[in-house]
């Protein structure tokens, strides 16, 4: 019975020495390491102004604005946003074009990160709408896309410069 404790005594003594860094001496010290992770903001960033060019009344008048991106720097394990467009009426002086007369196209979105983007095609109006969903994200992510407005002119409108504000927004 003793030959067979020693046996075993030598073989868990010959294991330790086999795999190293498994048996750790009583004096051996050790560092706690830590560190943080930053995390930023939602942000969206988009064209100061756009011109679509120019039409007949009962002509479409189409254009792509320049480039929007969201930009989510908040570094969340399951992160997620919404992007609203809403547009005022289109003014000359006196005479109105209503913003439901404008649609917006998001087109193609590119992505960097973790991030899913569902966009979606709509007609304007005074409040906002959703023209793009992210999900499923991880981390820092961000979604770039150029959206096209296009501005059905009704058959009755009134020559001249038209403007309305288009307004974009994150959350």
């Amino acid at each position: 019975m003793r030959a067979r404790s020693l046996s075993v005594a030598a073989a868990a003594a010959a294991l330790a020495l086999i795999q190293p860094g498994l048996a750790v001496a009583a004096d051996d010290p050790s560092t706690t390491v830590t560190y943080t992770v930053t995390s930023g903001a939602l942000s969206l960033s988009v064209p100061v102004s756009a011109a679509l060019g120019s039409g007949a009344p009962g002509t479409t008048i189409s254009a792509p604005i320049g480039p929007a991106t969201v930009t989510d720097n908040r570094a969340l394990a399951s992160a997620s946003w919404t992007v609203t467009a809403a547009e005022t009426d289109f003014t000359n002086g006196g005479s109105t074009i209503p913003a439901t007369s404008a649609t917006y196209t998001p087109g193609t979105v590119t992505t960097t990160g973790t991030i899913t983007v569902t966009p979606t095609s709509v007609t304007l109006s005074n409040s906002g709408k959703t023209v793009l969903t992210g999900s499923a994200g991880v981390g820092d992510n961000t979604a770039t896309w150029n959206p096209t407005i296009a501005v059905s002119v009704p058959a009755s409108a009134v020559g001249g410069a038209y403007t309305g504000t288009l307004t974009q927004s994150v959350a």
